[in-house]
């Protein structure tokens, strides 16, 4: 797309600290199925005054997805940039996904396009996502060894098979770190997540932060766990923030860190200091009224 070129990339609140209180974003929760089961995440419970990464009040189509984009950018015209983060992953509902990402271009090419994965599925795409003109990843990457994965990962499906323990942990940090690779050598800004599990991986943070850094990303953003209801580790510790503070210090001789994430909902739309959406819930319920398969 050649309006690519003319974007400030700047402009994006997750990626650029300076951004933060000017522009929004718009996170479009099209993505229910999820390629891998972490031992962290629930899906399935929602709240509006709950504010993490696989929470949303609903899951759209691709074409009501667009619906709830006007109304927002007719109540928020300071979104730069629209994403799709879940609330499972994109491409565990490619369909969807590519779909959703072709209207938006259609509609409003000038939006930075932003896209959040666990990166298995991803390198697939790599020429439709850049030819529509992606300009932002973020990859989750809370592991570099498969010995540690296997302490996070429940399972990873792929081409129908299902992967456990060291296995799936090894097929999963080989497709991530080749994604990264891949997206930062196209020219794509590159965040990873980094999910802090004390006790699990916090010791593992620094050589993650140096292997990413060395396979290409940007930006590193260490984000502490929070303890789910009905996951393996709704018990464990939610990590203090002074302890987030010196991992992220440790990161910091590798590559730039973010400091001012939100763990945004995966139906976020505005500042990162809106993410809760109790302002957008009439809007998600007008678009999730509107006929699935409407063609816009």
């Amino acid at each position: 797309m050649n309006t690519i070129k003319t974007i400030n990339r700047e402009n994006h609140p997750c990626f650029n600290f300076g951004a933060r209180n000017k522009f929004g974003r718009i996170h479009l929760p099209i993505a229910p199925k999820c390629n891998i089961q972490c031992n962290f995440c629930n899906r399935k419970y929602s709240c509006v005054n709950e504010s993490r990464p696989g929470v949303t009040s609903a899951v759209l189509s691709p074409a009501q997805a667009i619906v709830y984009f006007d109304m927002i950018m007719e109540k928020i015209p300071n979104i730069s940039v629209m994403g799709i983060a879940g609330p499972g992953d994109a491409f565990a509902n490619v369909e969807e996904t590519l779909e959703t990402i072709h209207r938006v271009r259609e509609k409003y090419p000038f939006m930075l396009f932003c896209l959040s994965t666990n990166g298995l599925n991803i390198l697939p795409y790599f020429d439709e996502l850049i030819e529509f003109g992606l300009t932002h990843l973020t990859i989750t990457v809370s592991a570099v060894k498969k010995e540690i994965g296997a302490k996070i990962y429940a399972w990873v499906s792929d081409n129908g098979r299902t992967y456990y323990g060291e296995e799936a942990a090894e097929l999963l940090i080989g497709r991530q770190l080749e994604a990264v690779k891949a997206f930062s050598k196209a020219g794509i800004v590159v965040k990873v997540n980094f999910i802090l599990l004390p006790g699990i991986n916090d010791q593992h943070a620094e050589e993650v932060a140096r292997e990413v850094s060395e396979a290409g990303a940007n930006i590193f953003n260490c984000m502490p766990v929070y303890p789910v209801e009905g996951t393996p580790f709704a018990n464990i510790r939610e990590p203090k923030g002074i302890e987030v503070f010196k991992i992220r210090e440790k990161c910091s001789k590798y590559i730039k860190q973010m400091t001012h994430c939100q763990r945004c909902r995966a139906d976020a739309a505005g500042l990162l200091k809106d993410d809760n959406s109790e302002k957008t819930q009439d809007l998600l319920s007008v678009a999730l009224a509107v006929s699935a398969d409407l063609v816009t």
